[in-house]
């Protein structure tokens, strides 16, 4: 077949590519057992070229964007041997040190494509699970010293071979959960997922022809470098810096060098790893990295390859952001979204009105779990939370959304957390302490009550931005905390932002606060309307009122 390279047959193949990644989801979200997975849509998918290069992501967190390409590209090195990749065939990885790229619960399932014996393609998905076993329910423990402690480890292996299960890989999988139905339910949601993908690239293909369907993808990459670059050109040019102070007093540094055609992030002056699991693999601080970089330049259009190739990424190997094996990783995501931060806050001086005060700047973790009152079977559920955005010049932030790096989810509803799991939704609502004020105010977090129904229960919670606010700009005020308080019923009341397994019984109620963002300017030169609406919706007093934006109460 004669290949085809006219605009409009490239174009209708990469619209295509996104409607095969974008059917993965809608499969995978339509057939998991985990609400985890199919209300919160702690998942992503993606369609990678022959060499694991990104050739279209799809829906899912944004933080799931960039892990995709780095775990088949660990897959197509290990099996590069004639025949050891097979039509049919599905890998599965979920360790950071071997393919993986965040952390044990996040098993990536991968598929190869093949159109008359040649390898075209991959389909490939990621999804947090809720319970790989370790020492902790649910897999993560603060407590965890190297990462043996935190669940079963996946070394980028083969699950289904030209078409059939391996049983032995699926029984080591289950015996070792603690929730085997779960984890196996999902699983096959994940390897339904990539089949419905390869078998639309398989399509397609043949359709088209490979080599036009592979002229189509190398373009596509082409475009994103293309258009990123445009992008970088409209950044402030020079090397800037920032160090930041942590919740647990270390420091943080990031420096930051742009260029015409380069996006340079030094974090090589870091502290060393941690001796507990607050690590990230060298692969997730650069999707961290690249999260910050597409947000800075096109956040509206669909990532690949080429999209990130003007990021490079400098870290030194056995410090916080590039751990050593066999260095504990569990809440790799706290430490993730500080990259995050870090760059938003070390270039917003010099990009001022385009970039808003920080927001709260936590996956705000938190698992519950025990034996279901009603049931008997273990149930754990697992929560990132929301919280309130930085304001920015001319709009107060927004309240009650996930953070950055954790966009594209959803909090699970209250009426499906209580028929799935073992305890009561007592309340949700705005956090209205102090923070975030300006002329501009930081959006609000959220209080949320979650009732114990069963004594010998447990939470585990990990949230930074605990003690540290989040930043506010041109003289706003800081925003406020993140953390839980564990409300007993005998009046007693315990203050947390990390704790792993921690004992919680019947009608013990676990209230998560989550923080305001920061403010933007004077909050002496808020709109008294504002102030004033604020007062009348209850969400301020006239004292603070007065105190804060000196505005008096005139009745």
């Amino acid at each position: 077949m004669t290949t085809v390279n006219d605009p409009i047959t490239l174009e209708i193949i990469q619209n295509s590519l996104q409607a095969a990644a974008d059917e993965m989801f809608a499969a995978m979200r339509k057939t998991a057992m985990s609400s985890i997975i199919y209300e919160v849509l702690d998942m992503g998918t993606g369609v990678l070229d022959a060499k694991g290069q990104l050739a279209s992501s799809g829906a899912g967190i944004p933080g799931f964007v960039g892990v995709l390409d780095k775990s088949v590209k660990v897959l197509a090195e290990k099996f590069s041997k004639p025949g050891e990749i097979e039509p049919g065939d599905v890998f599965i990885t979920n360790d950071p040190y071997y393919g993986g790229v965040t952390h044990l619960n996040d098993l990536i399932v991968a598929m190869p494509v093949f159109v008359d014996g040649t390898l075209i393609a991959w389909t490939a998905n990621i999804a947090h699970n809720s319970d790989i076993g370790g020492i902790a329910p649910g897999s993560l423990s603060a407590d965890a010293r190297e990462i043996f402690q935190e669940g079963l480890r996946l070394p980028a292996i083969k699950l289904i071979s030209k078409g059939e299960p391996v049983r032995p890989v699926f029984e080591i999988i289950t015996v070792n959960s603690r929730m085997p139905d779960f984890i196996e339910g999902d699983l096959w949601a994940a390897i339904a997922s990539v089949r419905i993908g390869a078998k639309r690239l398989s399509e397609l293909a043949t359709k088209y022809g490979v080599e036009t369907f592979q002229t189509a993808v190398e373009n596509f990459i082409t475009v994103g470098e293309q258009m990123s670059l445009t992008e970088i050109a409209k950044l402030p040019k020079g090397t800037f810096e920032l160090t930041e102070e942590q919740d647990d007093g270390r420091f943080f540094n990031v420096k930051l060098t742009i260029s015409d055609d380069e996006f340079v992030v030094d974090l090589r002056d870091n502290p060393e790893q941690s001796d507990g699991p607050f690590n990230a693999s060298f692969d997730d601080t650069l999707v961290s990295t690249q999260v910050a970089f597409k947000s800075l330049t096109d956040p509206a259009l669909k990532a690949n390859e080429g999209t990130f190739r003007p990021v490079k990424l400098l870290t030194r190997e056995g410090t916080v952001f590039h751990a050593k094996e066999p260095a504990a990783v569990g809440f790799y995501y706290e430490v993730g979204i500080r990259v995050y931060d870090l760059i938003c806050r070390c270039l917003a001086p010099h990009m001022k009105g385009a970039i808003p005060a920080g927001h709260f700047a936590s996956i705000a973790g938190t698992f519950i779990g025990g034996i279901h009152p009603d049931t008997g079977r273990q149930y754990t559920i697992i929560e990132p939370q929301i919280g309130g955005w930085g304001a920015e010049r001319g709009a107060d932030g927004n309240s009650a959304i996930f953070s950055a790096v954790h966009g594209e989810t959803f909090n699970c509803p209250a009426e499906i957390s209580e028929a799935r799991n073992g305890l009561i939704i007592d309340r949700m609502a705005l956090n209205l302490e102090d923070g975030g004020e300006g002329e501009f105010c930081g959006g609000r977090g959220i209080m949320l009550d979650y009732r114990i129904r069963r004594d010998d229960s447990f939470v585990t919670i990990g949230y930074t931005r605990a003690k540290i606010r989040p930043w506010a700009l041109e003289g706003g005020n800081e925003g406020s905390n993140n953390y839980a308080l564990i409300r007993r019923k005998d009046g007693g009341e315990e203050r947390y932002a990390f704790v792993s397994g921690l004992r919680v019984d019947k009608d013990d109620v676990i209230r998560i606060i989550t923080g305001a963002g920061g403010g933007y300017g004077d909050p002496k030169k808020r709109d008294p309307a504002k102030v004033k609406a604020d007062i009348k919706n209850g969400f301020l007093t006239p004292e603070r009122a007065a105190e804060i934006f000196g505005l008096r109460d005139e009745g």
